[in-house]
């Protein structure tokens, strides 16, 4: 078992999601190295419970633990002081897909705050939205999505390196916020 700080964080996230009762993506999960500048990223999915695959609506989760923040959890863990707090970044995109219908932009915004509940005094930023279409082999055939994006840092200062269930804390209210804001985007109405 690897016990790291950015590992705990990523504990932490699935169990606020689970207590949420959100649906993980099978085969969405990724954990991944960048050798040559050693920066680390976690990727999921999750959606509601019995919305298929793909589901309607979904949560695309994405912590990054940049090399820089290594270098500073390193240093505080072998020498005990910490100089510069590392920092998780983080981004979770909320997406409704499969629809008939080029979707409302400003209708979606409506539904959605600006920013992300408290997570250790930190909140997410809400961006402007994303409207895709997707084509089939028949170019008659069409579906749109919609995606808006949070997006912030979530900073470990000491006490939060000392002691893991902080985070427990701190990221749990995450999974509850997501499943309330899948569950109103999921109820607009959108075909």
């Amino acid at each position: 078992m690897l016990d790291h700080v950015f590992t705990d964080a990523i504990g932490a996230l699935r169990d606020g999601f689970e207590t949420a009762r959100l649906e993980r993506q099978a085969f969405e999960e990724r954990f991944l190295v960048d050798v040559l500048l050693g920066d680390l990223n976690w990727q999921t999915s999750y959606g509601l419970p019995g919305e298929g695959l793909p589901p309607r609506v979904q949560a695309d989760v994405s912590c990054s633990w940049p090399t820089w923040s290594q270098t500073a959890y390193r240093s505080w863990y072998v020498e005990e002081e910490l100089s510069e707090p590392p920092r998780i970044e983080i981004e979770i995109v909320l997406r409704i897909q499969r629809l008939s219908r080029v979707p409302d932009p400003i209708l979606v915004l409506d539904n959605l705050p600006l920013k992300s509940p408290s997570i250790g005094g930190e909140r997410l930023v809400r961006s402007g939205p994303t409207v895709e279409s997707c084509y089939g082999r028949d170019i008659a055939e069409v579906t749109h999505a919609i995606e808006v994006s949070y997006e912030g840092t979530y900073e470990l200062d000491e006490p939060r390196l000392a002691d893991g269930s902080m985070l427990d804390d701190h990221f749990n209210a995450l999974g509850g916020w997501i499943s309330s804001t899948l569950v109103r985007l999921g109820d607009m109405g959108l075909r």
